[in-house]
């Protein structure tokens, strides 16, 4: 079984390839029996219903990309190595993690010792790397140019990483090293048109992903957008709220837009 799922577009593609790594809540069979069962069934971490909110994408031309496995399984959007991706003291899930963001044990029995860790990261992270890589040189190959963009959600607070409420979306981009000063600047811009709070590169500045694809000097492009959950869901942040996500996607479409005008402009 393939770890990701794709959505070709129902319209002719368009040089953007949409990442969402952290949608999956899917386990693995022979993993079930390891996890403790009431928090697997709804894993926390999850960033719920992003590819949800991104549905217009398809009818944009814009291919995506989704995890189908939890971040629990393994996270995709951490360096192989676990090498920490952030140096400032912020606690950060690993790999393969053992415990929520909350430091609350997600395992009953087996927790992944290297062999398992190495296990998952050829069954379920390297064939994701993978994917995305033939999607984006494809598309370099039809376009010139590609842009990934690597979609996710946080909660508003996350004692753990930071001790105040997270801006409302944050755009990541490596230090302004994964894309094109164009391309980050129509970004944001796109981004500032709405009324929602908008930060660069703090807190967050990308993850792997957006590290490793992210190759402006070979016209291969990624950002990272992180977003507060309640900017689409009820207060809970469990339920989808179709108002608010409107309200988002009043930005998020015209920001894609954008972008892909900036993209056929060079």
């Amino acid at each position: 079984m393939k770890p990701y799922h794709i959505i070709q577009p129902s319209t002719p593609k368009v040089p953007i390839l949409l990442s969402v790594p952290h949608c999956g809540t899917d386990f693995p069979d022979e993993l079930k029996a390891d996890y403790v069962p009431e928090m697997m069934t709804a894993p926390d971490d999850t960033d719920w219903f992003v590819d949800q909110l991104y549905s217009f994408a398809s009818e944009m031309g814009i291919t995506m990309i989704t995890a189908k496995y939890s971040r629990w399984v393994i996270d995709l959007n951490r360096n192989p190595e676990s090498t920490p991706l952030y140096n400032d003291g912020r606690i950060i899930t690993g790999l393969c993690t053992t415990t929520d963001f909350h430091g609350n044990d997600i395992y009953r029995q087996n927790t992944p010792d290297q062999a398992e860790v190495d296990r998952r990261v050829a069954l379920y992270y390297d064939p994701y790397y993978r994917k995305i890589q033939e999607q984006l040189d494809e598309l370099k190959a039809a376009f010139g140019q590609v842009l990934l963009w690597d979609a996710h959600s946080i909660r508003q607070y996350v004692p753990t990483i930071r001790k105040e409420k997270f801006p409302d979306m944050i755009l990541g981009s490596v230090d302004e090293t994964s894309a094109s000063d164009t391309l980050i600047q129509s970004a944001l811009a796109g981004l500032s048109s709405g009324s929602f709070e908008l930060k660069h590169n703090t807190p967050f500045k990308g993850g792997q992903i957006t590290r490793a694809f992210g190759r402006p000097n070979e016209n291969q492009h990624a950002l990272q957008l992180e977003m507060n959950k309640v900017l689409y869901m009820d207060d809970t942040e469990m339920t989808f709220d179709i108002k608010r996500a409107d309200q988002v996607q009043s930005v998020l479409q015209p920001t894609l837009s954008r972008l892909i005008k900036e993209m056929d402009n060079h």
